[in-house]
Formats: C-alpha cells, structure tokens, sequence
C-alpha cells in the first residue's frame, strides 16, 4: 500500500496568496478556488486563503449500516437527523484544503479514563484511483481493489510524541528523570513541545483494512475550534493531492460524541465532486456525481419490498427479521452513488460492507470466507438483471434518508 499512498499524497512547498475568476459549477459541485499558497503546518480556521472561496452546503447523514451492541448508543441514534454542513474549498499546485463548519450544540472532548465518552470530529475521504466514476470505493472505507485515504480528527487531548511521530514507546515518565533539577523542567519543555492534538491518515482498501501511514508519505495538517456562543464547529484539512483532471471526489464525516458516535456511527456525505478553479477535465465525474435516478421510485419500492427487507431494514416500519442479517438501508439514499446501489444489486460481491461477524446470525451468514484467499463472498444473490428494474429500485433507495436536522 505504500506505493499506492506514495501516488496520491506528495509533499509541496507553495509561496503567496493569489485569486482566481470564479467559475460556474453544476449544483452539488464544490468548486475549490485556486490560491498562491496553502501552509501544511499552520493550516487555520482564520487564513485569508478562505476569504475568496464561497462556501457549499452539503447534507451528511447517520450512517446505518450496523446496529451497535450498545444499548444507550442505540436508542439516542434511533431517530437520528442528518446534519448540514457549509464547505469551502481551495487548491494550489498539489495541495487541496477544505474548511467544514457545521452545528453541534454540545463540545464533546474525549475525557481520560471514561469508558463511555467520546469525540467530536471530522473526517474527509479521497480514493485513490477515481479514473472511472461508475467504480468509485465503498463511501465507508473504501473496497477491495479501490482504495481511499482518510483524514481524520476529532477533539481528543493533546498527547505526547516524544520523536514526533506519533510514536509513545519511548516516553520518559516524570518520576525518571530528576524531580529537583533542571532534569525535570527539560523533560516537561519537551513533552509540551512534542504534544499533537488527534490527527492521523489512514489508507483504507475495505472490511477490516484500515492502516494508519506511518512511513511519511502522508503530508497534511489538521484543525478544529468550537465557537461556544454560535454552538458550532469550523474544521479544516490540507492535504497534497494527485489529480489528473480538474475535479476529485470527496467524502466528509462527522461524529457528534453526546451522541456517542464512533468508528462506523456517524453522519456521512457521499461521493462530493469538487471542481478544480481553472483546470480542465472532470466532467465524467462531476455529471456522475450530480445525476438524478432515472428510473420509477414507485415501482423500486414494491420491488425492493417484496426482495429486500426480509434480510434488510429499510425504514422503522420495514424492518428485517434480525439486525444482523444483512447492512441496514435506512439512510442509504443518503450516502451512497447510484452506480454503487446498481453495483450492489447486481454484483453483491463487488463490495462486503463492514458489519458484524458473519456468523451472529445462527442460520444466515453475512458472506462466505474463501480459506485460502480471504476472499469474501456476499451470501446475497444478484437479486436484479434488467435494467429498468434496477434503475428502478435504485430511484426508491435513493430516496432513503433522515430528515436534514433544524
């Protein structure tokens, strides 16, 4: 994966600040306007490269996929809302950053030593292969053959890094070095000094594949502040990118901790293109992207009732026979392309969603496990070949959502 990596995210060093003509882009589309100069290390809320960049609306939502073994979890996500968020963009030479500002009315920081309280935070995806817009990686951590480079962030104490690489194994304890002399005031200089706030890159490639990058392929830098009297935060993200043409898919996340959100619970956009000021290219991904279903809602939604939601819940009053007999659809329309909900209907094996371990059912495994590849195979069947059908049942999947949260 290193080399995979090393194609996507190269270092740059960029100078002054310096605007270009604004462009029009299709509805949906986030254009990143082009700037002179984008610090890595000191990315910040407050830059003046955000001043020439409008700002998007984008709508993110609770991802359903698994039901949590968490009871307290369960029953605050029951109902949960999907979240509107306001993205800016900017890019110059390889480097791309966004600002995310979105309400949240609790500041929930990870508190030490509380087995039940979680983080605020905020993450981007980019995959790193999007050549063809009909195949782009599963929204949640990318698929096998398409991998995805992930961001994330979230509001954790600052921690020690005693060589600045996320490394604590050689850490010197106070009570190690000597508590009356200048031994002490050094060691306590140096860990304020080498202290980082909760920012790793992870290069995912699907189910249980997420690897953090370790070996310094990955240059970018990350930030986050909550404004206590508007109840919202504003985070940003730099980060180099690859890209052949004039417009990227990305996806964003957020986690609302008094929610107690984590790992795969979460409010999750889909696939965004973003529209690169002054570079040509990207209309294949940017018309993919903004394309409305062609087919008949009505007619999806008896066809999917009468196939789907024996194994799969589609809606509080359309639910399966067990939680863990195959990923929930609840808020599918939300998050997901529809050449991914067509992929799934006819190739179920294209990708195998994260979920629980594949024998929590007693008589229905979630996939068959090839022993000596690893290979998984979904145990559902293609359940569509025709065409209309499918661009049928994907017009009423897509109109599967949580209502946008007031």
């Amino acid at each position: 994966m290193r080399n995979i990596t090393k194609s996507l995210l190269v270092a740059t060093s960029l100078a002054t600040v310096a605007f270009a003509k604004p462009i029009v882009t299709p509805s949906g589309v986030i254009t990143a306007s082009k700037v002179g100069s984008i610090n890595l290390a000191s990315v910040s809320t407050s830059s003046s490269m955000w001043s020439g960049s409008k700002p998007t609306s984008i709508v993110l939502y609770p991802q359903t996929t698994i039901k949590l073994n968490d009871k307290k979890g369960n029953a605050v996500n029951s109902d949960a809302k999907a979240k509107m968020a306001q993205i800016q963009a900017v890019y110059s030479g390889s480097t791309i950053a966004f600002k995310l500002t979105w309400s949240d009315a609790t500041n929930n920081t990870m508190a030490k030593n509380a087995s039940d309280a979680y983080a605020d935070g905020f993450a981007t995806q980019i995959p790193v292969n999007y050549s063809d817009p009909k195949k782009l990686p599963y929204i949640g951590m990318g698929s096998d053959g398409r991998p995805v480079v992930v961001h994330i962030a979230k509001s954790i104490p600052a921690y020690f890094e005693p060589n600045g690489n996320k490394d604590v194994a050689s850490q010197l304890a106070t009570n190690m070095v000597n508590a009356f002399g200048e031994d002490l005031k050094k060691n306590r200089a140096a860990i304020a000094k080498l202290s980082k706030q909760y920012h790793k890159a992870f290069i995912s490639e699907g189910f249980r594949s997420l690897t953090e990058i370790k070996d310094g392929s990955d240059k970018s830098g990350m930030s986050m502040t909550y404004d206590a009297k508007t109840k919202k935060w504003t985070a940003v993200i730099a980060q180099s990118l690859s890209a052949s043409s004039g417009a990227v898919p990305v996806a964003f996340a957020i986690w609302d901790g008094s929610k107690y959100n984590r790992g795969g619970v979460k409010n999750l956009s889909s696939w965004t293109a973003v529209k690169l000021q002054g570079k040509s290219g990207g209309e294949a991904l940017i018309a993919e992207l903004t394309s409305k279903p062609k087919g008949d809602a009505k007619a999806g939604q008896v066809q999917v009732e009468a196939m789907c939601v024996s194994c799969h819940t589609t809606s509080a009053t359309k639910v399966a026979s067990s939680p863990y007999m195959a990923p929930g659809l609840k808020n599918i329309g939300g998050y997901t392309t529809s050449a991914y909900l067509a992929e799934s209907i006819k190739d179920p094996s294209a990708v195998i969603v994260p979920g629980y371990n594949r024998n929590a059912h007693k008589n229905f495994k979630w996939y068959e496990l090839d022993a000596k590849t690893g290979k998984r195979t979904s145990t559902m069947p293609p359940m569509m070949t025709d065409d209309k059908s499918i661009n049928d049942a994907v017009a009423y999947l897509k109109t599967l959502k949580a209502e946008v949260e007031k």
